[in-house]
């Protein structure tokens, strides 16, 4: 039998992942900007990031009006603390989509390094992560959130690469230092992003099995293979 407030709840959890989806949006137009040195669309992104502000603020007045009104069982405070960190967390990628955009519109003038191949495959890799880890939300996928955590080490493995390029392009060619800063500052953008993401999945865990794994590295890794 569903309760009367079971709505706000609904509505709680629409929120977020409307803001989930937004943020993803986010991420998506700022790295296509850079790609395609247009401007105009780094700076729609910058407009954009109004729209996750709001949103973090309505996810916490929901939140703490719930938490004080209906004073929840367990299961659902736990549902009402998570979505307003995961609101954070949100709220937090799109600051770093906004960062993306802004260093797209200084590099829009200026000739490439090289081609775009790293930034976009760590782009794909942060927003899968995050899309993965609202449908936890969602869904108290508990091994999907695993995953998602798990797959962290490929968005650090793909910045310690760029960042490798990048050191060596500044070695060689001086004239590149200030291009190849902005990427690598866009690189640990995109990193962050993935972090988030990592955050939120976290936070599933705790929501579908009331367990804390935040520093639980050995956890986060997953069995080990037998031994032969």
């Amino acid at each position: 039998m569903k309760r009367f407030f079971d709505s706000e709840l609904d509505a709680l959890r629409s929120h977020l992942v409307q803001m989930g989806e937004k943020a993803i949006e986010q991420v998506r137009l700022a790295v296509r900007a850079l790609v395609e040195a247009d401007p105009d669309l780094a700076r729609q992104v910058r407009a954009g990031d109004d729209v996750l502000d709001r949103l973090e603020v309505l996810i916490d007045e929901e939140g703490v009006r719930y938490m004080s009104l209906r004073n929840p069982v367990a299961s659902d405070l736990r549902l009402v603390v998570v979505g307003m960190k995961a609101g954070h967390d949100l709220e937090r990628v799109g600051d770093e989509a906004n960062n993306i955009a802004k260093r797209a519109i200084r590099l829009a003038s200026e000739p490439p390094l090289k081609p775009f191949v790293i930034l976009p495959r760590m782009a794909a890799t942060a927003q899968e992560m995050l899309r993965d880890a609202l449908d936890c939300f969602l869904h108290h996928d508990n091994e999907k959130a695993l995953a998602v955590i798990r797959r962290d080490q490929e968005v650090d493995d793909y910045h310690r690469e760029l960042y490798r390029e990048l050191s060596a392009f500044m070695a060689e060619r001086p004239e590149t230092i200030s291009r190849a800063l902005e990427l690598m500052f866009i690189s640990k953008s995109l990193e962050r992003i993935a972090d988030h993401a990592t955050n939120i999945a976290e936070e599933m865990v705790y929501l579908a099995k009331g367990e804390d794994i935040r520093h639980n590295d050995e956890f986060k890794r997953g069995p080990r293979p037998a031994q032969g």
